[in-house]
């Protein structure tokens, strides 16, 4: 059973930096990509980062220079960097990890619980 557990989220003022982790567990394999989601209240989630087993990053424009993504795939953890946070960076962050069986090109999703990330004053 493949779990992932967050880490890291919490309150913080306009212009501070938090550092997400989501470590998973239960897999005996390097999931293809893992990245970081959010969802701000009233609103769908969306993509924040993410990064391939190989470590291409790909990142949605409004934190483009503000946010970094890493990976550690011998511990299967990926790291999400927040930096000159914004108020409008206030969401729920979820972790996800997706793992695509080669005979098959059967994909599996996987996600964490979320962490709450509120950048207020």
């Amino acid at each position: 059973q493949v779990q992932l557990v967050e880490s890291g989220g919490g309150l913080v003022e306009p212009g501070g930096s938090l550092r997400l982790s989501c470590a998973a567990s239960g897999s005996t394999f390097s999931f293809n990509a893992m990245g970081w989601y959010r969802q701000a209240p009233g609103k769908q989630r969306e993509l924040v980062a993410a990064i391939t087993s190989g470590g291409s990053t790909n990142y949605t424009d409004s934190v483009k220079g503000r946010f970094t993504i890493s990976r550690d795939n011998a511990k299967n953890t990926v790291y999400l960097q927040m930096n000159s946070l914004k108020p409008e960076d206030t969401a729920v962050y979820y972790c996800n990890a997706v793992l695509v069986v080669v005979t098959t090109q059967v994909e599996y999703a996987y996600w964490g619980q979320g962490t709450q990330v509120t950048v207020s004053s």
